[in-house]
């Protein structure tokens, strides 16, 4: 048995698992939605580079108590709350447009095979791409402006048949999670690593699949270690799959 690597929120064994590892998954168009950082890996120092691209937009750096005063989980809302405690406006697409380009360039300067590289959670990344295999439509959707998702899901070698949906403007986290489902038949699912990946699956109204100890609950809990058949067990429990492996 592999469960062992899953928990219901507790630190026990995941108690819907049956004697037989169910690892088939059916063929059918149900998006699975997942998070990236902290979920697939981490890029350490973002909040940083996020402060620095800030600073040559509009000439100053937030400070990180501006930063802490932030409620939203993406980078919309996020520079959006920004730009309302400096400048008592609203956030402009362009303004955002131009964010987007300045964090992609600190990324790429910072990460690469010549400077710092990320961590990557590679048993959940290849558990990704079997669920490709298998017939799943898997998307990854992330708080990360479009240009940061796309580069972030490049450095950790995410399977480029995963369409990235990052944060666009006016769309919370719900928002986009619900996008990425329209118009498609349920089941869903929305793998994530925090509180707020949590209750946004909760408010789109999806089954949530944690990762890691920073998101406590009754659900399932991956560990970041989990390899590609954890992953999958996971998802074949919370999605009925077409039938088990004997």
């Amino acid at each position: 048995m592999l469960s062992n690597q899953i928990n219901f929120g507790t630190g026990n064994p995941h108690p819907f698992f049956p004697a037989k590892s169910f690892i088939m998954v059916p063929k059918a168009l149900m998006p699975l939605c997942f998070d990236l950082d902290g979920t697939l890996g981490f890029f350490g120092g973002g909040y940083v580079l996020l402060r620095e691209a800030l600073g040559e937009i509009w000439g100053e750096v937030p400070t990180p108590e501006e930063l802490a005063r932030c409620s939203g989980s993406t980078d919309w809302e996020i520079v959006s709350q920004l730009c309302a405690m400096r400048f008592h406006r609203d956030l402009g697409e362009a303004e955002y447009a131009a964010y987007d380009q300045a964090c992609l360039a600190r990324f790429t300067a910072t990460f690469h095979p010549e400077g710092r590289l990320p961590t990557a959670f590679q048993g959940i990344i290849q558990g990704m791409a079997r669920l490709v295999d298998a017939g799943h439509r898997v998307w990854l959707v992330s708080g990360n402006t479009p240009s940061v998702l796309a580069f972030k899901a490049r450095a950790l070698g995410v399977d480029p048949r995963i369409p990235r949906l990052g944060s666009e403007p006016h769309l919370d986290r719900v928002g986009l999670i619900r996008k990425a489902l329209q118009g498609c038949a349920g089941p869903h699912l929305y793998v994530g690593d925090r509180p707020h990946d949590r209750l946004a699956a909760e408010a789109a109204g999806v089954p949530f699949l944690g990762v890691g100890e920073l998101v406590p609950g009754p659900h399932p809990i991956l560990d970041t270690s989990a390899e590609a058949d954890h992953l999958l067990e996971a998802v074949a429990a919370l999605i009925p799959p077409a039938r088990p492996l004997e």
